[in-house]
């Protein structure tokens, strides 16, 4: 557990951020997003950042933080709904944007960790995603190259980790999470449950340990609810 378990989040980010670097930002929605280490890069006051992220959080949550302090020069994303600070400075031109089909997103990501600089899809041809980017046809079909997305950093959020930096993920959190682990040069989980050595079963280890370099418990476990939509309860 010493070798990858630190004290704090702050600990465990410390000596990798610097200015200009790339993040990978797990997350979907406010689900899954690592909460506690976000804050802990604001306080570094590292700037000039491009975040790769589905989205950039929710109004005052998650990666808004960073936009709300002016880090972010550019995000890689592919939803930019529900943030309305977003919105205005990338209207503004404060703010770079990557848009990204959300399937295009994530195979880029995931090409990234297994070493393919680029692939086709049909995803996006004949629109404005493809603009600039060759086009070949296979088998009668016109289909557009994406290149992989790497990081120098990744951060995560795991429901459980044990000493070897193995994770498992609950649910929706099981989202973007895993393939950002295995893209960047470092990767850093932070966890709510640290579990002994032994405790998963190999099948259900969701990110091997070798990817993971470092490992933090969650300070933060709000798990907010973006939008809640409700019903009447039936009469019995």
């Amino acid at each position: 557990m010493a070798d990858k378990f630190f004290e704090s989040p702050a600990a465990a980010l410390d000596g990798l951020l610097f200015d200009g670097m790339t993040i990978m930002s797990g997350g979907f929605g406010l689900s899954g997003n690592p909460e506690s280490l976000i804050p802990e890069i604001r306080a570094s006051g590292v700037k000039a950042l491009t975040v790769v992220s589905n989205n950039a959080g929710a109004d005052g949550f998650g990666l808004w933080m960073l936009l709300e302090s002016r880090q972010v020069k550019k995000m890689i994303s592919s939803y930019v709904g529900e943030n309305k600070l977003f919105e205005q400075q990338y209207l503004s031109g404060d703010l770079e944007l990557e848009l990204n089909p959300q399937g295009t997103l994530a195979e880029r990501i995931r090409a990234g960790g297994a070493g393919i600089p680029a692939f086709y899809t049909r995803t996006g041809v004949g629109t404005v995603v493809a603009e600039g980017k060759p086009i070949e046809a296979f088998e009668g079909q016109e289909y557009v190259r994406e290149t992989w997305l790497r990081a120098d950093l990744a951060i995560v959020k795991a429901w459980r980790a044990d000493p070897a930096g193995n994770l498992m993920f609950r649910r929706t959190a099981r989202n973007f999470n895993p393939v950002m682990a295995t893209a960047a040069k470092v990767t850093v989980a932070e966890v709510e449950e640290l579990v002994p050595a032994g405790t998963f079963d190999p099948d259900c280890i969701h990110t091997p340990g070798i990817y993971v370099d470092r490992i933090v418990l969650s300070t933060i476990n709000e798990k907010k609810i973006e939008k809640l939509t409700t019903r009447p309860r039936e009469a019995a």
